[in-house]
């Protein structure tokens, strides 16, 4: 905690202390700046501690039991009854997340000695921001020379319809839910839906998964997905929109009507909803309008170097709607801080920035999807190679996916990677590393994949690319 004296001088100020908040304030630290950060919540944002940490540490639960119900196939015998404690997974998700949350304190409060003002900070002027301290704690006045905006995002609502955190519920809620649901609702599809479907489903409960399966991916990504969740008996109705008219809170849960692509219509009922169509960034009541910061389409507009229209106030993360991920949101920290720093960093192409996806099975992607490159009007070669050959997947017990590459027929230059199946969060990291530098298909080819291991496939659909894959 920052000392709370009413007016205090620095060279730069974070407007939040997300991920890239903190990237930033301690990149700024080491380039020699007299930093703050202003946080309402706690350091480390929402992925931390509402997001990527907890959520994945939940998957890691239901991973675990779905391993411990096959054990006989590896030889392996359980002896009773195999039972899932939800509290137990809960409370294990809690304490990875207290324990990073320590670290990043060591890191701000002993390592880099960087003050927090721990309130909701407003910009006053375009050097000042006033930050309203927790807890009655008074106000204090803090001024830089340039200031960073980090405020990050929330959960999208669906119109007419309020989160109570008991029946109707978002990913903030799901991260602390003292009780699982037997049966739940999940609106939408994209990575926060799918991944909660795939918790609680493991979990136990039944789930019934509304919306189209990560329309964002490749589309045959999003039917290889949907049909691996038909398979474990989750249900889903993938061409409905219900809006508040078609939503009833009960006695005893919730009630949805949803009508598939034929217009034929179903009830479903559950003891929870939770909503997942997105989020929007925090942008209000910040003070943009006081010192003239350009909005566009509920997001803070900036340039490549993470500069709003405001000589010295830059935005990053999520708030700038340019790539909604912890790991953009890094990049973009030190990006803003180099700037301010002289050094002309490297701009951030988000087409090189990987999204992962942590449901059963993982899908992890990077650049132009097929249809986009279409689109753009590129003439393009494709390479599949399916997870069943690679020995190492089998072994693994897990192998059901694949991998797509999407190659410039004219230069031969990798467009897009995407990946589903055991280990695609993991392995998409080297298809980024080709898409950085702008890697070629016969590169990809030539670059030795150690066997086995499931990043063979990689190079093997890009074999295919070429018309000659091996091991199919």
């Amino acid at each position: 905690m920052a000392d709370a004296g009413q007016n205090q001088q620095f060279d730069l100020v974070l407007l939040g202390g997300g991920t890239g908040g903190y990237w930033a304030a301690i990149r700024a630290k080491q380039l020699g700046l007299n930093v703050a950060v202003v946080e309402e919540y706690k350091i480390g944002g929402v992925c931390l501690h509402k997001g990527c940490i907890p959520t994945k540490a939940m998957l890691k639960s239901a991973s675990v039991f779905d391993t411990v119900k096959e054990a006989k196939e590896y030889g392996v015998e359980v002896n009773g009854d195999t039972a899932f404690s939800y509290d137990t997974a809960l409370q294990r998700s809690l304490r990875i997340v207290d324990g990073q949350y320590r670290g990043l304190q060591y890191l701000f409060d002993k390592k880099h000695k960087i003050p927090v003002f721990l309130g909701r900070g407003k910009l006053t002027a375009r050097d000042t921001i006033e930050v309203t301290l927790n807890d009655g704690g008074g106000k204090v006045t803090l001024t830089a020379r340039d200031i960073i905006i980090n405020t990050g995002s929330r959960p999208r609502a669906i119109p007419g319809i309020e989160f109570d955190g008991r029946r109707v519920i978002n990913s903030d809620h799901a991260v602390v839910l003292e009780r699982m649901p037997k049966s739940i609702i999940v609106r939408g599809g994209g990575a926060t839906g799918v991944e909660w479907a795939s918790i609680y489903h493991r979990y136990g409960a039944k789930v019934t998964l509304v919306g189209r399966i990560v329309p964002n991916e490749d589309h045959e990504i999003s039917q290889q997905l949907t049909r691996a969740f038909q398979r474990q008996k989750i249900d889903v109705v993938p061409d409905a929109r219900p809006t508040s008219d078609d939503f009833d809170i009960t006695d005893n849960g919730v009630r949805m009507r949803v009508r598939d692509k034929k217009g034929k219509e179903t009830v479903v009922e559950a003891e929870m909803l939770l909503v997942a169509i997105g989020r929007q960034a925090n942008i209000e009541d910040i003070g943009l309008e006081a010192v003239g910061v350009k909005t566009e389409g509920g997001f803070i507009a900036v340039d490549s170097m993470m500069r709003t229209n405001v000589e010295h106030i830059y935005a990053i993360g999520d708030v700038n709607g340019q790539q909604m991920l912890a790991h953009t949101a890094q990049h973009h920290g030190l990006i803003a801080v180099e700037h301010i720093c002289g050094l002309n960093p490297f701009p951030l192409d988000v087409l090189n920035s990987p999204s992962c996806t942590y449901c059963e099975p993982e899908i992890g992607s990077v650049g132009l999807t097929e249809q986009a490159a279409r689109e753009l009007g590129y003439e393009v070669q494709i390479g599949k190679f399916p997870m069943r050959p690679n020995a190492k997947a089998v072994i693994e017990g897990h192998p059901d996916g694949f991998t797509k590459v999407v190659v410039d027929a004219d230069t031969k230059d990798v467009l897009g990677i995407h990946i589903i199946g055991p280990h695609a969060t993991e392995l998409i990291a080297e298809a980024a590393l080709a898409r950085f530098l702008n890697a070629s298909v016969e590169e990809l080819t030539m670059t030795v994949h150690p066997h086995p291991t499931v990043s063979e496939v990689i190079g093997q659909a890009a074999h295919d690319a070429l018309g000659h894959a091996i091991d199919i």
